[in-house]
């Protein structure tokens, strides 16, 4: 796949997994539990709280080397000495 289509689908899952659900989320978790009406400044603050976490945990924790650098793979010769 191209690098422009990456992107696009990365953007779109950004977009629809973390803002939407992640809104929808918290709205549900506050009307649950305060019994508050949604209001469109509630969802404006929601969308401000939520949008920092969907980036982090979109944009980044997922992207396809993140765990690498964390944790990085062993070599299996050093799996070998390990034993």
């Amino acid at each position: 796949m191209s690098r422009k289509r990456n992107f696009l689908i990365r953007f779109l899952e950004f977009f629809a997994i973390g803002l939407v659900f992640g809104i929808g989320e918290d709205l549900l978790a506050i009307r649950l539990t305060t019994n508050a009406s949604i209001t469109l400044e509630m969802i404006g603050l929601v969308f401000i709280v939520t949008l920092p976490f969907a980036i982090f945990s979109e944009l980044i924790v997922d992207h396809p080397g993140f765990w690498k650098k964390i944790w990085p793979a062993k070599d299996k010769d050093e799996e070998k000495q390990e034993l």
